[in-house]
């Protein structure tokens, strides 16, 4: 028996189209946890994230019929979460920092990767957190959720190479934080 991994929830997703409240139940709790971090990780705040995370799932119960299984649920449902994410931010005028002109890509062997790895998940993600805004949402779509430039610059209606630029400043941005922590840790 050959399991179709598209449709794995299938009969929940047909009977919320049918508006069964249990089956949105249901749903709901199949997501909601890792589609509040995603939330979580563009807003950078708590209570912002738990009021995208309620508007997404209203937004995406509503539109259900516009989806088609022709794509897993979960990447349809993370699309409106992140649109959803995008536009609460940008309601907060959001300002992603224009490229300079003679901006250069750095060389990634200036990153001394045994240095990074000593630190755990929990100091990293705090200092993600501490990035600026525009920045911390390209690094976010792209390296956490998997979005390549040229989606990110549909998303945030910005060019591919401000993309590229931002996310590069990132971790550039990234790596002073953690320095700055350890500095004053140690």
């Amino acid at each position: 028996m050959e399991v179709n991994h598209l449709n794995l929830h299938q009969d929940i997703i047909d009977a919320c189209k049918m508006g069964d409240r249990k089956a949105q139940y249901k749903l709901y709790k199949l997501y909601s946890k890792a589609m509040y971090n995603i939330c979580y990780r563009i807003a950078n705040d708590a209570e912002d994230a738990e009021d995208i995370l309620q508007e997404s799932f209203v937004s995406a119960f509503r539109n259900l019929h516009t989806y088609r299984g022709e794509s897993s649920f979960g990447a349809w449902l993370k699309k409106v979460v992140v649109n959803r994410a995008i536009n609460h931010v940008k309601k907060k005028r959001l300002e992603i920092q224009p490229m300079t002109a003679n901006f250069e890509y750095e060389d990634e062997s200036d990153y001394n990767t045994n240095e990074d790895l000593s630190w755990n998940i929990e100091q990293i993600k705090s200092a993600v957190q501490e990035l600026p805004q525009g920045y911390r949402i390209v690094f976010s779509l792209y390296l956490l959720e998997g979005y390549d430039h040229g989606e990110i610059a549909g998303i945030l209606n910005i060019s591919e190479s401000t993309s590229k630029s931002q996310y590069n400043r990132a971790k550039k941005k990234l790596k002073e934080i953690i320095k700055n922590k350890a500095f004053h840790a140690g």
